[in-house]
């Protein structure tokens, strides 16, 4: 295994639970959210600015659509950030389950968007993962209790995902003209003492890179499994990662201060901030969101 790399801080905040990172290839910006201050963010890495959007509610994640704005998975389903920042409705999700919220999503190759859900108390079995085409989202899998984590593999072959309380990254078959999948294995078991998986990315060799909420850490996994990388960052809630920049070999990495004290917050003064790191590999910038083959 390589030496462990270290992160730097591209934007110092103190985000509640930043998270859910997306390179926007078009407009050359990280996307972003902060999922319990209820705001989208979009991160120019050449000029430094931030700008957040207040969206009303819980977000969990956003990513680019095609032909401008942003796909949002917010508390109720799935909704659109029009180009000039207002939100609209277009798919209630389990609205009818006030104690449940959406969570990470993230688009397949094709542009079909998928999203994962959890209850806010963290219920086990209480949480599904779904697929929107722009039409209808289709529950995929139930029985989840934190749907977090998502990526594909360079081949199309291969989709992962994170339950996160299995602390497990599972792999299935993914058929990329349907969207289905099958035949669920386990990739990887991450220790506790490790930390939590939360979200991922895929880069260019197929290997996974993990986000390890309590851990400190982002992780990469071949795609036998085997730990072959360790980002290191000053916070210890590390909730996912992507990759950007012009060449895509900028590794973003998100955090989150959430319920860190005050005492843990002076020995984590960077908590909630965005980092970056070069990562030695590029990866994929977002896939915008079309809603899939027609």
């Amino acid at each position: 295994m390589n030496d462990p790399i270290t992160a730097e801080p591209v934007l110092r905040t103190r985000a509640e639970v930043g998270e859910g990172p997306a390179w926007d290839a078009a407009a050359r910006r990280l996307v972003w959210v902060d999922i319990t201050a209820s705001t989208v963010h979009r991160f120019d890495p050449s000029s430094g600015l931030d700008e957040a959007v207040d969206v009303g509610t819980h977000v969990g994640a956003a990513v680019p659509a095609d032909g401008g704005g942003l796909v949002l998975a917010v508390r109720d389903g799935i909704a659109r950030l029009t180009g000039d920042d207002r939100v609209v409705m277009e798919a209630r999700v389990e609205a009818d389950n006030p104690g449940n919220r959406m969570n990470d999503a993230k688009c397949d190759p094709s542009g079909r968007l998928w999203a994962g859900t959890m209850a806010y108390d963290e219920s086990p079995g209480a949480a599904a993962l779904y697929r929107y085409d722009g039409r209808r989202a289709s529950t995929v899998l139930t029985g989840l209790t934190l749907a977090n984590g998502m990526g594909w593999s360079p081949d199309r072959a291969t989709m992962y995902h994170i339950d996160s309380r299995t602390q497990r990254i599972d792999a299935y078959v993914y058929d990329d003209a349907t969207g289905e999948i099958r035949d669920r294995r386990t990739v990887v078991d991450i220790p506790a003492a490790t930390g939590m998986p939360d979200g991922m990315t895929v880069d260019e060799d197929g290997c996974l890179w993990v986000g390890l909420w309590g851990g400190g850490a982002v992780h990469r996994y071949t795609p036998e499994g085997e730990l072959d990388r360790i980002v290191r960052l000053p916070a210890t809630q590390v909730t996912s990662c992507a990759f950007g920049g012009e060449r895509g070999d900028v590794l973003y990495v998100t955090t989150a201060a959430y319920r860190l004290g005050q005492a843990e917050l002076a020995e984590q003064p960077l908590a909630g901030s965005l980092f970056a790191v070069d990562a030695g590999v590029a990866g994929p910038a977002a896939t915008p969101f079309t809603g899939g083959p027609r």
